[in-house]
């Protein structure tokens, strides 16, 4: 291999490892700061899987609630929960008083435009969400 052409190839095996930083720098999940501002204070909207969106209510209380009477989910479960939330190792985290028993569960929130986010569940579960007001 001559010189020209190792060069060419450091350059090019460079540039794809600048890519990829760069690409997984811009799909990291948000800080707590950024959950923070975000998502604190404000109505997130779950894209439901058979259509429509159900709000979840993220309070500066620490208090989260959802209501999916909008939805039609009353005829399967509770339509309405409260429970708590907090933000730990820059996941946000929840616990409601019935929905999933009770269960702790906490999330990786990852930006996908300005008012949208994608969300990992600790279990591996995936959706997206839209962020109100």
């Amino acid at each position: 291999m001559t010189r020209f052409a190792s060069t060419r190839l450091l350059l090019a095996i460079g540039s794809v490892f600048l890519v990829s930083a760069s690409s997984a720098a811009l799909a990291a999940g948000m800080t707590e700061a950024e959950i923070r501002e975000k998502i604190i204070g404000r109505t997130i909207f779950l894209a439901a899987p058979m259509g429509g969106e159900f709000p979840l209510n993220y309070r500066t209380s620490g208090v989260v609630d959802g209501d999916g009477k909008a939805l039609g989910i009353g005829k399967l479960i509770q339509p309405s929960d409260t429970g708590k939330w907090w933000i730990a190792d820059d996941k946000l985290c929840q616990q409601f008083n019935t929905w999933y028993k009770g269960a702790k569960m906490c999330f990786d929130l990852t930006p996908t435009g300005a008012d949208k986010v994608k969300w990992v569940r600790d279990n591996g579960e995936t959706g997206v969400a839209r962020i109100g007001n």
